[in-house]
């Protein structure tokens, strides 16, 4: 007898979303404006969390009601501060999407590597200043890149090492990783209800691959046409950690294709590195001297 091959999910397997309301962080492009529609047409709330308010307000516009916009601009720790401070009752799940990919050297407005500071500590301080009005989940982004990720843990900002930007990359998406694990930790040691979970979109086509102002933009942009599915496939691996009711907290959801660059969405595998306990711990007491923000746990 032959077997067959479980289906593929897909948005149509996203379960019924009406009364559930949803944050997305960078959701007016790519991985986050796929995530958002498929969760307004399941029939979720979706506020969208970005730095462009006025293409936002174009997105909720055109996907109607459900969709409402704030600013959040993840590189101004003031600006995480207001929006969490302006956030009115809760939400079901939040999605830290937004993220930067082998950009050139900067510092955010605090002071951190920019790429550490999108990516991973601007979102850990929204985690962390709207954990008391999350009812279910978080989502945060990782990527297949985090495998090349170290963390120097001394110098995370490069204020002593050699800036890299693959390096850098790599550095903020194991930190990325390393904080859904170490969520989840804290979240069954607290007694909480709350999940945390992980997800990465394989090698999927978005604007990222046009922001690194270098000769490497061309080159992914042949990539993205030739090997990379799509954002809205991309875009799966998050819908699926969101929205899945049993998934069990602590899970890290990607494309089963070969080498994860592609496919459907399950659960995988991730390096030693970011199961590290005691790395875990001792990047989020980092991450919390230089957010400034505690946790309710």
């Amino acid at each position: 007898m032959l077997r067959t091959s479980p289906a593929p999910w897909t948005t149509a397997d996203i379960p019924p979303q009406q009364g559930r309301t949803v944050i997305v962080t960078g959701a007016t492009s790519g991985l986050g404006l796929e995530t958002t529609r498929a969760l307004v047409h399941a029939g979720a709330r979706v506020v969208l969390a970005v730095r462009d308010t006025t293409r936002g307000e174009e997105i909720a516009s055109e996907l109607g009601g459900a969709v409402s916009v704030r600013r959040l601009d993840l590189a101004d720790l003031t600006s995480v501060r207001e929006f969490a401070a302006g956030f009115e009752g809760t939400a079901d799940v939040l999605v830290n999407n937004a993220g930067l990919m082998a950009v050139p050297f900067s510092r955010t407005a605090d002071g951190f590597e920019t790429q550490l500071g999108v990516n991973f500590l601007g979102h850990f301080a929204l985690t962390g200043l709207l954990a008391d009005r999350i009812t279910d989940r978080v989502v945060t982004l990782s990527s297949v890149a985090h495998r090349m990720g170290r963390i120097g843990i001394d110098d995370l900002n490069f204020e002593r090492r050699r800036y890299e930007r693959w390096t850098a990359y790599g550095q903020s998406k194991l930190a990325c990783l390393m904080f859904a694990y170490e969520l989840e930790h804290r979240f069954v040691a607290a007694g909480s209800r709350l999940r945390s979970m992980a997800a990465h979109p394989g090698y999927a086509a978005t604007n990222l691959q046009s922001r690194t102002e270098s000769v490497q933009d061309a080159l992914m942009g042949v990539l993205n046409k030739v090997v990379a599915q799509s954002a809205s496939a991309g875009a799966l691996p998050t819908l699926f950690a969101a929205t899945v009711p049993d998934l069990p907290g602590g899970a890290y959801i990607g494309p089963d294709g070969i080498g994860e660059a592609r496919g459907n969405p399950r659960p995988v595998g991730s390096t030693a590195a970011s199961h590290d306990r005691q790395m875990q711990r001792a990047l989020w007491e980092r991450a919390e001297e230089l957010t400034r923000v505690t946790y309710p746990l």
